[in-house]
């Protein structure tokens, strides 16, 4: 009897193998990290074979937590890391070069010279998307150029490309025998290379970016069965679910009408406003995007506003400059402080993303003294990550109209208390917490369910979705205007660092 859904949930730092019963409970879990490689300024890589190994072992290691045969799954969804690229050896399987993730800048230049050649209209208007390094395309077009032998063997047909979906539904299905060369509509539509309106490679860009096309994956819709695991312990579980991590996480919180929004605060910090079935444009800095599609049903579109450095400055704070032990010290250090002495953090690590997309902004600490201390300096950090989503929030309203009641709330930063109460102050509305918090996990086991029948339809999964918590505002007016009009200054201190 298969009672269970399961859900591969592949992330920046580290990949997750997740059972779900038909309540949507957590009956099983296994999590294991992978390297994050950096191998000179602005450049960030994993290496695709330890994520393949890694999500072969936390899918033994929670099916055997939770004593399950193959026939105890009824499918498996995938949910992963947007944008990050690979590229592979159809014939051996094996990746020509570590994956580029989406952190990466190293085509920096590339953007600033597409820029100039064709406008960024050119591409917003067909993709939804700005020029920007964050996205797949560019970083394809590195590896077709900078690895040896990479674009003929391309143009012969004899490499794959996609993102780390792509990746993981190829070696699930076989690999070199038969493996199916497969991605989603939420996953392509991070790529840049697909039309908002056709659901379809776009042949114009093809041409601009000069892809060939045989390299690309089949675009399919988020919930539908794409085939079946090879081998292993879950050999012969349909694979039935794809959906980028934000959109997983956006059907997670059973966001499915226009106006429903949430914020996933992890590496990065992602909202999306589902917009319904036509693509809203941004004029405020936003991504038009592709929220979901389910099986024949029409897309659904969202508007994304995407903060680059959220958790990660965090591990930052741990790992560069050894402030903390652990990621979890920093709730404690920040509250032994009464405030941020004046001191505010902007993490353009990567640049500035929604609503500034400055490729040359760099990170930048103000209002130092002698005051300051590492408490302060915890506070600015968990501080920054909610400023920077206040910005987005007010992007988001001015885009779409809509103005938000509260904002629903996921990632693993949603623990922090301190972090999540400044939320609700500086946004002056309630911050909701759902009582299932593995939101990214859970879309993608309800994508699966959808397709093979687990699930009956979306109004069943809103009937699981309850609140765990809730953070009201209560912080005084004049303080929440001064603390924000404070770090907009801040911001404007890392414009056109890089020259």
């Amino acid at each position: 009897m298969s009672d269970f859904i399961g859900a591969i949930d592949q992330g920046t730092t580290s990949t997750r193998f997740i059972v779900f019963d038909r309540a949507g409970k957590v009956v099983a879990c296994a999590q294991k990290e992978h390297r994050q490689i950096f191998p000179q300024p602005g450049w960030v890589e994993h290496d695709p074979e330890e994520i393949w190994q890694r999500t072969k072992e936390v899918m033994a290691e929670a099916i055997g937590q939770a004593r399950l045969k193959a026939s105890n799954l009824a499918a498996v969804g995938i949910t992963n890391q947007r944008e990050t690229t690979v590229v592979w050896d159809q014939k051996t399987g094996k990746p020509l070069c570590n994956a580029i993730v989406w952190q990466d800048m190293r085509v920096a230049a590339e953007v600033s010279r597409m820029a100039r050649e064709h406008g960024d209209d050119f591409f917003r208007s067909r993709t939804g998307l700005p020029l920007s390094t964050y996205f797949s395309t560019l970083k394809l077009c590195w590896i077709l150029q900078n690895i040896p032998g990479t674009r003929a063997q391309a143009e012969k047909g004899e490499v794959l490309f996609g993102n780390i979906d792509t990746f993981l539904l190829w070696k699930l299905t076989g690999g070199p025998a038969n493996g199916l060369h497969i991605t989603d509509v939420t996953n392509a539509s991070r790529t840049q290379l697909m039309n908002l309106s056709t659901l379809d490679w776009d042949a114009d860009l093809l041409k601009v970016f000069a892809i060939p096309r045989q390299i690309l994956p089949r675009i399919c819709s988020s919930s539908e069965v794409y085939g079946h695991v090879a081998e292993g312990p879950l050999a012969g579980v349909p694979v039935a679910g794809i959906l980028g991590d934000q959109q997983a996480a956006l059907v997670g919180q059973t966001c499915f009408k226009s106006g429903e929004a949430k914020n996933t605060y992890g590496t990065g910090c992602f909202l999306l406003i589902n917009t319904g079935e036509k693509p809203v444009p941004s004029k405020h800095g936003l991504l038009t995007t592709v929220a979901y599609k389910l099986g024949k049903a029409p897309a659904r579109y969202a508007l994304e506003g995407s903060v680059a450095i959220a958790g990660a400055l965090v591990q930052w704070l741990r790992d560069n400059l050894g402030l903390i032990q652990s990621s979890d010290e920093i709730e404690h250090l920040a509250a032994s402080a009464e405030d941020n002495g004046g001191v505010y953090f902007v993490p353009a690590f990567s640049g500035l993303y929604a609503p500034y997309w400055q490729e040359n902004a760099r990170g930048v600490i103000t209002g130092l003294t002698r005051y300051a201390n590492k408490a302060h300096m915890a506070r600015a950090v968990l501080e920054a990550v909610a400023f920077q989503t206040r910005e987005v929030v007010e992007a988001m309203e001015q885009d779409s109209g809509i103005v938000l009641d509260v904002l629903r709330v996921d990632g693993g930063m949603v623990r922090n208390n301190l972090l999540m109460q400044f939320q609700a102050d500086i946004l002056n509305r309630p911050v909701v917490l759902p009582s299932i918090q593995e939101t990214t996990s859970l879309g993608a086991a309800y994508a699966a369910g959808l397709a093979v029948g687990f699930f009956s339809n979306t109004e069943a999964l809103r009937a699981h979705w309850s609140a765990e918590k809730t953070w009201t505002p209560a912080m005084d007016e004049p303080r929440r205007e001064r603390m924000y009009r404070e770090w907009k200054k801040a911001v404007t201190r890392t414009f056109d660092w890089v020259e």
